[in-house]
């Protein structure tokens, strides 16, 4: 046989992709799921072996045909197409270029080895595998395709595993494995894995046909291998793992801080009774020296090598852009503006950002940061100088003035960025639930006057209450106990603040007053004061600059509760469990694997830069070094798994009710509420997805909680994944197929809808950082003031809300992580637009999955049809940004809508 040689150059691309560096591999690719296919095998021979020997009566005849069966064999050509790495992204030594090279050159690229789904028949052990080395056949710019072939004898039965061997000393990304030659029909592999080098790990990589199996009707002759791959997976919970593993374990968040570098940047631990917090990926890193508590720093930090972003797409951008963002320009920018505490000195230099743009500091490479992020930065060749210049959000083109308006700060809480908070009031008078003696008076400062007044006798406020006319944006209670700790960091300030809203009769809500409160601290007591909207400049300033303090808290609230906790964080255990306890075969697991693609290799990005000590959320939001203890508190006080439910969270806040005869079984307080009216079509159309999927697998509420890989499965997710919640009572049981749909829903939801909803958005209304501040930096002026300050304020109120805003330095790096944090790449993987190979294999579940889809551009036109609708106030009217941010599928760039499949930006 003529073995072709790869040919390997700097200027194309290289087909063997090395180990290292692991982490930043950038695009996607499609990761396929598994359906049920018929046998592969002619079974009918194997019946018509036993007929001869009853019809004949003789042994001879009966062993004739049995040695005949035996004999015979098809020949089946396996197909291995191998998918490129992008030139550049990846270093290769010479030696190991050349020592592969060689490898090719003699035929020997990759070893597979088919093995059988059936024991022999008279030892009952499993069959003896069929080996044979692939050589190349075919390369373009997309694949590289090997080829090998097989004499498999009649005997052997269908193939239920193979084993690959990759014999180079780099790893390569084996996309999908083709059986061709039996007369049933090809069986397919889907692959789409890192195959790590045998020189790496002897042990070879096994791989399942796209037919799920539950763990009672696994063949005999895999059943082992189903076993000792998840075994694999488990690891043994020892030492730091290496870059090439797939092993998933649990750790406690223990690599936020950096304590050896500086003791200013020591953090606590999450995780465990003094802090909960859901669990991450093990990494085994070793333990700092100043902190034994704490986990050392390194260059790349580990997720198993299969949860990497593969890069074999050159157009996808997105984490390549957020790492080179955090990793160049940021810094860039904190180079560029000396003083991290210069503010903006009017509102025109704020517009700059957008018209006129910032001088980027030169670099070494001209151009760079061109390159790594098109979409913000320009380069001017005259100059040869790097300009970046911010495209003006789609609420300012609208509306310049959008965010002074009272009534858009009403909206936004229905149908902007953090739709998830506000919630219905239904106790009077507001009052504090934390103590007295520490915290001071439990009363609330918004009296019955106070609201009675402001809606001007509308209505008496039990009435009022009693129609659902009122609702609250409350974070009182959960600051008010980090107030004195955020209060002796430089540059920002803290309150405990609550925002009462009236629902008016055109069905928005008007902000009727802001509650901010200091606890007793500095041998101060407490201090509390309301504003309201006023005719007069004096009470009007102080209503606005009380909003800046709201919006700030609204916007730590959502980044790091709503956004993190909700999505990145909560989901990341799911991700261990389902990797551990349901073997690739399960049909769940290969339900709910493009739910979780990538997510804990963003996760990862976002421990080394975004939430780390000193990093982008503590720099530039409210709560500053607590910011991620935040999420911990709330985690702790807050999250429940069943909450995680759309409908279920609805109720909870007060903004829905149980109603059988409504749309949904839910009847809206607010009956024009964009996230919950376009929410629960999202809601309905996933689970009745996942109810006809899961209906084709298990027969019976039985068969549930037989299936010991999914009881496992949920017990971990609960016990381990979430173990500081592992007594909770609210944890729903898995006895019943619902039971599992409401589980999968809530999951998927979380992962696509949920995420959606709060991330994708983030540029349209934070964008323009007036109408979002991420910090407020200085107190309300009103407050203990000295003769300097009220006298600014009354003087130029202007100069004293500029001075609250974000600094230059914190304003422009957050609108940098935002506009890609809001981007879709061109190769974004939509919630039910491509069918996985598996699925379409099984003709129920393609059905399912295709009248999922025709659900999905149903709502496509339900939205468009909602946002042209003149009577919905809080999606249509003068300079309003159409509600989009659930409508499924979007162009690349920033849309504001759009609905992935999973966590992966």
């Amino acid at each position: 046989m003529v073995i072709q040689k790869i040919h390997v150059s700097n200027s194309s691309a290289s087909y063997l992709i090395p180990q290292r560096p692991c982490l930043h591999a950038i695009p996607h690719l499609s990761f396929q799921l598994w359906s049920r296919r018929p046998s592969s095998f002619p079974v009918q021979r194997k019946q018509k072996r036993v007929s001869y020997g009853c019809r004949n009566g003789g042994t001879k005849i009966k062993a004739v045909a049995v040695s005949e069966i035996e004999n015979r064999s098809v020949k089946v050509k396996a197909t291995i197409i191998v998918l490129p790495t992008v030139g550049g992204i990846f270093s290769e030594t010479i030696i190991e270029r050349g020592m592969d090279d060689i490898t090719d050159l003699m035929g020997k690229s990759l070893l597979l080895e088919l093995t059988s789904t059936e024991l022999h028949p008279k030892t009952k052990l499993e069959k003896k595998t069929i080996k044979h080395y692939a050589h190349r056949t075919h390369q373009s710019s997309q694949e590289v395709e090997y080829e090998a072939e097989f004499e498999v004898p009649e005997s052997f039965g269908e193939v239920g595993a193979i084993f690959v061997e990759n014999e180079h000393h780099r790893e390569t990304f084996i996309k999908e494995i083709v059986l061709d030659g039996f007369i049933l029909g090809p069986v397919k592999f889907s692959c789409n894995s890192w195959i790590h080098s045998k020189y790496d790990n002897p042990v070879n990589r096994v791989f399942f046909p796209n037919k799920s199996y539950l763990p009672s009707e696994t063949p005999e002759g895999v059943k082992r291998l189903r076993e000792e791959e998840l075994k694999i997976l488990r690891g043994n919970g020892q030492g730091e793992r290496k870059c090439f593993e797939r092993i998933y374990d649990y750790d406690v968040y223990n690599d936020l801080g950096d304590p050896d570098s500086s003791i200013d940047l020591k953090r606590p631990v999450l995780g465990g009774t003094e802090h909960p917090y859901p669990r991450r990926c093990r990494t085994g890193r070793p333990r700092c020296n100043t902190d034994p508590l704490s986990e050392k720093k390194s260059n790349t930090v580990y997720v198993p090598r299969d949860e990497c972003f593969s890069a074999v797409k050159q157009m996808t951008f997105q984490t390549k852009t957020l790492y080179s963002a955090l990793h160049a320009l940021v810094p860039a920018l904190s180079t560029m503006i000396v003083d991290k505490n210069l503010g903006f000195p009017v509102f025109s230099s704020i517009d700059d950002l957008f018209d006129e743009g910032l001088s980027l500091p030169p670099q070494k490479e001209k151009g760079l940061f061109k390159t790594i992020l098109p979409r913000i930065v320009r380069f001017v060749k005259d100059t040869e100088q790097e300009i970046l210049r911010f495209h003006s959000p789609a609420t300012m083109d609208k509306d310049r003035f959008f965010w002074l308006r009272d009534e858009e700060f009403g909206r936004q809480t229905l149908a902007g960025l953090n739709p998830c908070c506000i919630q219905l009031v239904t106790e009077w008078p507001l009052k504090s639930k934390l103590d007295p003696k520490i915290y001071g008076p439990a009363e609330s400062a918004i009296t019955t006057e106070i609201i009675e007044r402001e809606i001007k006798g509308f209505l008496p406020i039990e009435e009022a209450i009693k129609q659902k006319k009122l609702f609250i944006l409350d974070y009182h209670d959960l600051l008010l106990p980090l107030v004195e700790d955020v209060r002796k960091l430089e540059g920002t300030t803290l309150y405990g603040s609550r925002t009462v809203f009236f629902l008016t009769h055109e069905g928005t809500l008007r902000p009727l007053a802001i509650e901010l409160t200091r606890p007793p601290m500095d041998g101060k007591p407490q201090w509390k004061q309301v504003f309201t909207p006023s005719w007069h400049s004096t009470a009007v300033w102080l209503w606005r600059l009380a909003k800046v303090h709201v919006l700030a808290h609204d916007s730590g609230y959502h980044q790091l509760v709503s956004h993190w906790l909700r999505t990145h964080c909560a989901t990341e255990p799911y991700i261990i469990a389902t990797n551990r306890q349901l073997s690739v075969m399960h049909p769940i697991y290969r339900l709910l694997h493009p739910h979780f693609r990538y997510t804990m290799e963003i996760n990862a990005l976002a421990r080394e830069a975004l939430i780390n000590a000193n990093g982008i959320i503590e720099s530039s939001f409210t709560p500053g070094k607590h910011s991620v203890l935040l999420s911990s508190i709330v985690y702790d006080k807050h999250w429940q798994f069943d909450l995680q439910s759309l409908p279920k969270d609805l109720i909870h806040r007060g903004m829905a009710v149980k109603d059988p005869t409504a749309p949904h079984g839910l009847k809206l307080t607010i009956e024009d509420y964009p996230y919950a009216n376009d929410g629960l079509v999202l809601w309905d159309t996933l689970k009745t997805w996942f109810t006809e999927y899961v209906n084709h697998y298990y027969a019976d509420s039985n068969s549930i909680q037989s299936d010991t890989e999914l009881q496992a499965w949920w017990e971990e997710i609960r016990t381990v994944g979430h173990a500081d919640k592992k007594d909770e009572p609210w944890w729903p049981v898995l006895k019943t197929r619902e039971d599992l749909v409401e589980i999968l829903t809530t999951i998927a939801w979380t992962t696509s809808g949920h995420h959606a909803a709060v991330n994708f958005g983030q540029f349209s209304y934070a964008g323009y950082f007036p109408n979002r501040p991420t910090i407020a930096r200085n107190k309300m002026p009103i407050e203990d003031p000295s003769d300097p300050e009220w006298e600014l304020f009354l003087e130029k109120p202007e100069v004293t809300m500029l001075k609250c805003f974000p600094s230059q330095v914190q304003a422009t790096t957050v609108m940098t992580v935002l506009d890609i944090l809001s981007n879709h790449s061109p190769d974004e993987e939509y919630l039910g637009q491509t069918v996985e190979p598996a699925w379409e294999e099984e003709p129920l579940v393609k059905a399912a999955f295709e009248k999922f889809r025709g659900k999905l551009i149903e709502l496509e036109g339900v939205i468009d049809g909602r946002n042209a609708d003149r009577t919905r106030r809080n999606r249509n009217g003068a300079g309003i940004v159409p509600y989009e941010l659930l409508k499924p599928v979007s162009e690349a760039g920033v849309t504001a809508k759009g609905v992935p499949y999973s966590i992966s930006i």
